[in-house]
């Protein structure tokens, strides 16, 4: 059903750009969707591509248009910058794609200062961080998709693992998007079932396999990104499934718990930096940060994982 005066604009009509705007037209989510490249020519063929699917599809005006033309957006999805290629991390592209995010967002914010930003740029953390930085804009509305897209591949991951629908799988990812990341397993649950315990009780599995296949379950969703790309040559469907999935936790007002990038101020033992944690975002978007239990154990690891992404941050000298 079709969503009256909802204009999504999307900076950036590569993969994952064209694929979320796809995805919006699909699903019926935006009444009027706005394309943005530098590469003019590729707007205006996305925009018309995806224009040619008015009969299959509910209702929505789709056109290209010029930075001006994101005016009076309710939410600006920001995909643009140099892709990571095979074999490259995420943060191998931070320098190259802060300078471009850094030399942009600041005139978007004035044209569409009342907007909410939904940042899927890599490496999202840190961009995040930088657009609330540059643009002076509120936290609210400023949100980086986060863990969000590991959070689903973890879910998928585990619910293979125990053979059951993945719907039936509530798991997070804390941390970076990219390797300084965790799982923490005692808040991952099988419809409710705490999943260690789901596993022991109806896969008959012991404490030491257990173990090892929750290794192999973690280092496989961490490397998956990687392993699409070298496949075929760019990951896009999930992240724009992934983005679409924020979009509607946004416009349905109902306060959705998702694991989001945000700045950070002693929750989960972060400080003056963004990264993915459990959020609740609505109409106004980002909320609040939802502080759940980790272990002590997890905790550890998550202040290892904090450390290398503050690192991170120093080098890029980012930081006001």
């Amino acid at each position: 059903m079709v969503q009256k005066g909802r204009k999504i604009s999307i900076l950036g009509t590569g993969n994952v750009g064209a694929t979320i705007a796809y995805t919006l037209t699909h699903q019926g989510i935006a009444s009027e969707i706005v394309l943005v490249d530098v590469n003019k020519a590729k707007a205006e063929g996305e925009a018309l591509d995806l224009s040619q699917c008015a009969a299959c599809v509910p209702s929505v005006t789709i056109r290209s248009g010029e930075y001006e033309d994101v005016a009076g957006s309710d939410i600006i999805i920001v995909t643009f910058g140099i892709g990571r290629k095979p074999g490259q991390s995420r943060l191998d592209l931070a320098k190259v794609n802060v300078g471009i995010l850094q030399s942009v967002m600041p005139n978007v914010a004035k044209i569409a200062p009342n907007a909410i930003y939904v940042i899927v740029s890599n490496p999202v953390d840190v961009l995040t961080y930088v657009t609330l930085k540059c643009t002076g804009l509120p936290v609210n509305q400023v949100i980086g998709t986060g863990t969000l897209l590991d959070s689903n591949r973890l879910s998928q991951a585990v619910a293979s693992y125990c053979g059951v629908d993945t719907k039936n799988v509530n798991s997070y990812v804390i941390g970076e998007h990219g390797d300084a990341c965790m799982a923490p397993w005692s808040l991952c649950t099988i419809s409710g079932y705490p999943m260690k315990e789901y596993s022991k009780k109806f896969l008959n599995v012991s404490d030491e396999e257990l173990d090892a296949e929750l290794e192999n379950i973690y280092v496989g969703m961490v490397k998956s990104g990687s392993k699409v790309i070298q496949a075929k040559g760019a990951t896009f469907y999930a992240i724009a499934s992934s983005t679409c999935q924020l979009v509607k936790a946004i416009l349905s007002d109902t306060n959705t718990i998702l694991p989001l990038s945000t700045i950070l101020n002693g929750e989960y033992g972060a400080n003056n930096l963004c990264m993915g944690v459990p959020c609740m975002v609505g109409g106004s978007g980002f909320k609040k940060v939802v502080e759940l239990p980790l272990t002590e154990a997890e905790q550890k690891i998550l202040n290892e994982k904090i450390a290398s992404l503050d690192a991170t941050y120093e080098a890029l000298e980012v930081r006001n």
